[in-house]
């Protein structure tokens, strides 16, 4: 609480005193539209940050999203099998739900379960995937940006005048896998520029698989592991003056995909077919408004609907859900003297949430943030400081509705410079989550009185890189240790004739993040790339010192998990070797000889070439050809390949 009423007294306190500075010491923009590639600097960063690149990725040989991020240290991909599963993100223990996904400056929202499947997004037109923890350094973001306790942002590939006018691939591989995308760009004069981009995919996904439940071995195929999808993007860039730009994206998703379940004993029967679509536009404008002053505002609107159709021996069920977002924000940033931004933004949400099921609320939520951030830079130091204020307020059409919530939320990170590329770095976050609407409402499980899951984050950390030789281009290496702690987390316990959503949980984290690499030329043509990533964490239950459990680490969280990959670029091919590893964990938070789940080590082989406009990649995946679990009871594919031919012009 004192580390609140000091940030409240300070930011003030540094506004009026900067405002002393009269108007000659405001320093000229030379532009406003920057990209974020341009000032993202993974050695820089107050707090943890990672990127790849589309190089990286292109070099990394990874197909979709979920892959890539996989890379990342301090990463846990929840992947529910099949060719179309489920996959969302958890960072440092903390779980899906309080990771914010943001797609081309845009926050992706689903106010339903509060986890975003990150398998909807294509691979194929992305230029930048980065996933910042804790406070980030830019400031001249929406407010909800600054809502979540690690945000992975997505950019798709820029569409400009002087851009590639055409990108056409197809990709096949194992168990059916067929998907082709394209890409076109069209400019229009200089200052209009059109783009669309199509992909459609399928695979039956029934794979061979072999696991164990206890001492009785399966053999046997996945079934009902189908998935058709297809995902269509139409851009529009329009720059209405030197400082100022216009961009519209309208984005479809339509996907119909079998979940097969889990293979319990020798009971692998599914008929449970998921059907999702999803749409939203959203039109965003960022320009300079003079020397000293920038804005950027945009809007969207958002519509996910579901059907879920399921067969057993005692009934057929479909339920439908459908979700609705409509959500602006504004920010304008102040350059106050060269070295000192303060960034203030609004954002408003509104939510609607329908369903089948009977005795269904139809909650509606509303929710307004609001950000006062500041940076400042001066000589070795750099310091970033933020403090968000959320508000929420619920409303039911039938039924009791929920407590609305009402919570400031201070956040800090320090960089300091001690020697060349030698930097320190520190950062402290408070932030939380609001009970999802499941969460309130969902049948008898939901609870209206639910309170928001509450979490601090520490982080210490420091970043080198330097060019050692002509042979050695580059070196960096980053380490950060952290600890974090989240109060009233919501979890299902039984009552007494159902299950209910309690605020009961306490949870403790504290770990090491580790990153590193290094670029290698030979000669001419001849390149190698290393790069690694490795990470420690104890995530452990501290809600009742008289549970069983307690003490014991969170369930699907490993303690060792790491990742790394190593390229050699020739004048004829490239060649990439990449190695996955994820620990010893426990399928229940409940850790005991039968919920002890063992390691995975993965490798793969990616090989590609480049000629002219036309770009040909191979892929063999899981080398060991091992059907690892990254669920309990539901096996993933063992060895598998991929062909890819690329067309660019």
């Amino acid at each position: 609480m004192r580390k609140k009423i000091l940030l409240l007294i300070l930011m003030p306190l540094l506004a009026l005193r900067v405002s002393a500075f009269v108007p000659d010491s405001v320093h000229t923009l030379q532009s406003v539209i920057v990209t974020a590639s341009s000032h993202l600097s993974t050695m820089r960063a107050g707090s943890p940050l990672q990127l790849f690149t589309h190089k990286d990725l292109l070099r990394m040989g990874v197909a979709d999203v979920a892959e890539a991020v996989k890379h990342f240290a301090g990463v846990q991909v929840r992947d529910y099998g099949g060719i179309g599963g489920l996959k969302t993100v958890s960072v440092r223990g903390l779980g899906a739900m309080h990771t914010g996904v943001s797609y081309d400056g845009v926050m992706v929202g689903n106010s339903q379960s509060g986890q975003v499947d990150i398998s909807r997004f294509a691979l194929d037109n992305i230029s930048l995937i980065w996933l910042s923890v804790g406070q980030q350094d830019e400031i001249f973001v929406s407010a909800r940006q600054f809502a979540s306790a690690a945000t992975l942002n997505i950019e798709t590939l820029p569409i400009r005048s002087d851009s590639v006018k055409l990108i056409a691939n197809v990709r096949t591989g194992s168990f059916g896998l067929l998907s082709p995308s394209v890409l076109c760009v069209q400019p229009f004069g200089k200052k209009l520029v059109l783009s669309a981009f199509a992909n459609w995919e399928r695979a039956d996904g029934n794979y061979p698989f072999t696991i164990y439940n206890g001492v009785q071995r399966i053999h046997t195929k996945r079934y009902n592991s189908d998935v058709s999808l297809w995902r269509t993007e139409f851009n529009a860039s329009y720059q209405m003056a030197k400082n100022h730009l216009i961009q519209a994206k309208l984005y479809g998703f339509n996907s119909v995909r079998g979940l097969p379940g889990g293979v319990v004993y020798d009971n692998f029967y599914s008929a449970e077919r998921l059907t999702d679509r999803n749409a939203f536009v959203q039109v965003a404008y960022e320009g300079q408004l003079s020397r000293a002053w920038l804005m950027k505002a945009a809007a969207k609107w958002n519509y996910q609907w579901n059907r879920d159709f399921n067969r057993d021996a005692a009934r057929t069920t479909i339920d439908k859900f459908r979700q609705n977002e409509t959500y602006a924000t504004a920010t304008v940033m102040w350059s106050i003297f060269e070295g000192l931004r303060v960034a203030l933004a609004q954002d408003y949400m509104h939510n609607f949430l329908s369903t089948t099921l009977s005795n269904c609320p139809d909650p509606t939520r509303d929710s307004w943030f609001t950000s006062l951030a500041t940076l400042y830079e001066w000589r070795k130091l750099k310091l970033t400081a933020s403090l968000m204020n959320t508000t929420i307020n619920e409303k039911v059409r039938t039924g009791s509705d929920g407590n609305d919530c009402h919570r400031l939320s201070p956040a800090l990170s320090l960089s300091w410079r001690v020697t060349g590329n030698l930097r320190l770095r520190a950062s402290y976050k408070d932030i939380f989550r609001a009970p999802t609407l499941n969460d309130l409402y969902y049948l008898l499980i939901g609870n209206t009185n639910l309170r928001p899951e509450k979490t601090r984050q520490w982080n210490i950390g420091m970043t080198w890189n330097t060019h050692v030789s002509p042979t050695v281009d580059y070196i960096s290496f980053t380490a950060d240790a952290y600890r974090g702690k989240v109060r009233d987390k919501i979890q299902a316990v039984p009552t007494m004739f159902i299950w209910k959503m309690q605020n009961i949980g306490r949870v403790t984290m504290k770990g090491v993040d580790l990153t590193a690499g290094a670029q290698l030329l030979w000669q001419r043509d001849w390149t190698t790339y290393l790069q690694l990533s490795a990470s420690w964490i104890q995530a452990t239950d501290q809600t009742n010192r008289q549970d069983l459990f307690y003490g014991d680490q969170l369930a699907y969280t490993p303690k060792f998990s790491a990742a790394g990959t190593a390229s050699l670029h020739t004048p004829w091919a490239d060649v990439t070797y990449s190695l996955l590893f994820t620990g010893r964990r426990y399928s229940s938070g409940y850790n005991s000889a039968d919920t002890r789940m063992p390691s995975i080590v993965d490798h793969s082989l990616s090989f590609s070439r480049q000629w002219r406009h036309w770009r040909a990649q191979a892929d063999l995946r899981n080398l060991g050809g091992k059907n690892y679990e990254v669920v309990r009871f539901y096996p993933m594919p063992g060895f598998n390949w991929r062909a890819t031919i690329t067309y660019q012009f």
